[in-house]
């Protein structure tokens, strides 16, 4: 089922759901706790050692937490399937393919969207082109473009008008990476024939909660080698034997739940599902843009919420990190995310640092 309509919250609300988030310029690596959320596995866990779980209440979070990002990505729950890793989704798109197909990625794209289809077998071949250039290298022997809307090393945000448009043309499908960009840059599912997004960056759940949304065409092809009991029409009813009928949407793609994550994660997902995108969006690309400008770094192509610069040696990071901001750094960049729980003085204290 659908979730109802939720009241809109407002920015600072959201805000004050968060008991840090001062100096930490790190989503884009790991999203924070919302109080809720450290409130529900708290009580679970207190619940569980006391000698009652509630298995019930976990199946009731999955499902509650599988219909709010729905709600998100601007789908029906039944599109969307339930996991705990970004590559086991990749892997099960992998398995759609026929042999001999051609995957297009871009150059340095996080692994996890590649190896499984580097790994595939069957004469299945990867080739790269870069980011800015993914449509155009987009060509009739393509079979899947496999990219992620906001790149990890970078933050660039690809332009998915042109890729789309690209693949469409020459009838290839879409496999889209928005673990860095669900929570913060609005994507609609529907576009794309698959979706992977692990929620444990922008979207602040535990570690364990993964999506994938699946169109017609792809789920037609795919077969569910991942499924186990929870894959059927009535899990309770498949745990012995070869099980039931396996479920007639997505659900039938889903792996087992690691149920305490989806009980951490329904109420963050609650809080992002509450916000209003484009107010959020707003929100966190005008403090990465300040951040920008304080640095006199080029303004990107598509607004992101990370900002990233070339540090080899990992000098600018370090000075984050003494000045206590928490930053991250990849593939020679040093990188900062700006979340929901980040303002204005976070901007100055990190230039302050690097400026000093």
């Amino acid at each position: 089922m659908p979730v109802a309509p939720t009241p809109r919250i407002s920015l600072s609300q959201a805000r004050a759901a968060f008991v840090g988030g001062d100096g930490y310029l790190a989503a884009c690596t790991v999203g924070l706790p919302t109080r809720a959320t450290v409130a529900a596995v708290r009580a679970d866990l207190d619940s569980s050692a006391a000698g009652r779980p509630d298995i019930a209440a976990y199946s009731a979070a999955v499902e509650h937490s599988r219909a709010l990002f729905a709600s998100l990505v601007v789908v029906a729950p039944e599109r969307v399937a339930i996991g705990s890793q970004a590559s086991a989704a990749a892997a099960l798109v992998a398995a759609a393919l026929p042999d001999g197909a051609e995957v297009l990625v871009p150059d340095g794209e996080f692994s996890s969207i590649v190896l499984p289809f580097v790994h595939a077998g069957r004469g299945i071949h990867v080739r790269t082109a870069p980011l800015q250039g993914l449509a155009e290298a987009i060509g009739a022997q393509t079979r899947l473009v496999a990219f992620s809307v906001v790149q990890s090393a970078t933050g660039e945000v690809a332009d998915v008008d042109a890729i789309i448009g690209a693949a469409a043309r020459c009838g290839a499908m879409t496999l889209c990476d928005a673990t860095q960009a669900v929570g913060w840059l609005p994507v609609e599912a529907s576009r794309f024939d698959a979706v992977i997004c692990h929620a444990y960056k922008w979207l602040c759940s535990p570690r364990g909660v993964s999506f994938l949304t699946v169109s017609d065409r792809l789920a037609d092809v795919m077969p569910p080698r991942m499924a186990g009991w929870y894959a059927g029409d009535d899990p309770w009813a498949s745990c012995y034997g070869a099980g039931g009928t396996l479920a007639s949407g997505a659900r039938r793609f889903d792996v087992s739940p690691a149920w305490q994550a989806f009980v951490g994660a329904a109420p963050a997902l609650e809080l992002f599902a509450a916000l209003d995108p484009g107010s959020l969006h707003a929100h966190v690309t005008g403090l990465a843009a300040a951040f920008r400008a304080g640095m006199g770094l080029p303004r990107p192509q598509h607004p992101s919420a990370i900002a990233t610069w070339s540090d080899p040696a990992g000098d600018d990071l370090a000075r984050l990190t003494d000045s206590g901001i928490v930053a991250s750094g990849r593939a020679g960049r040093a990188r900062v995310a700006f979340h929901v729980f980040n303002d204005e003085a976070d901007v100055d204290r990190a230039i302050a640092a690097l400026r000093p």
